[in-house]
């Protein structure tokens, strides 16, 4: 009975969503976790891009999960759309990851976008989440398309919050979120991940 009550409560904001990922990647395994909280659309780089569903189909869960802590979230004025970023660890490294949260006609959230790198030194992870919310009240201009399968862009419903990504000829990527000011976007996110060809 506890079980099932604990289970129809669902995360408020993308940063507790970001937490139950990675406590679901923890107690019932780490492709476990990343089929669940995944739309069906998602995308992960592995490392082209891949839709995830389709790669994590039949995958085993690694003996130990990676960890993961959101240390800013970036969240649409409409609240349907967050970007997480932070950093990550496992048994032989540490990196970043960005993950795009997408809240769905349930009210629950899951993740549109996960990427990430290694790094020799992790990013800090301040003691509690950096959250900043788009300015409301204006109407931004549309978001910019990119056409093409090695690249994809996308936005909050209200447009206050945009993201795209695109691979570059080396192997490399690249991602970038911008979020409304009231009179422009302001890029918050840029990861680069360098090509390995």
């Amino acid at each position: 009975m506890i079980l099932a009550a604990l289970l129809l409560i669902q995360a408020e904001t993308a940063i507790e969503a970001e937490r139950e990922f990675n406590r679901t990647a923890q107690t019932e395994g780490q492709w476990t976790a990343f089929r669940r909280y995944a739309t069906d659309d998602a995308v992960m780089f592995v490392p082209r891009p891949e839709n995830a569903q389709k790669f994590l189909k039949d995958r085993k869960d690694p003996p130990v999960a990676v960890q993961w802590w959101p240390a800013e979230s970036y969240v649409s004025c409409d609240g349907t759309a967050a970007v997480n970023t932070g950093p990550w660890a496992a048994p032989r490294g540490s990196g970043f990851f960005t993950t795009v949260w997408v809240r769905q006609a349930d009210g629950g959230w899951k993740w549109v976008y996960d990427g990430g790198d290694s790094l020799k030194t992790p990013r800090a992870l301040p003691e509690r989440p950096r959250v900043r919310h788009a300015a409301c009240g204006s109407a931004p201009p549309p978001a910019p398309a990119l056409p093409g399968p090695d690249r994809g862009a996308n936005g909050s419903r209200d447009g206050s919050l945009r993201w795209n990504w695109a691979m570059t000829p080396d192997g490399g990527r690249s991602f970038t979120a911008s979020i409304w000011t009231g009179e422009r976007f302001e890029d918050i996110v840029t990861d680069r991940v360098a090509g390995s060809q």
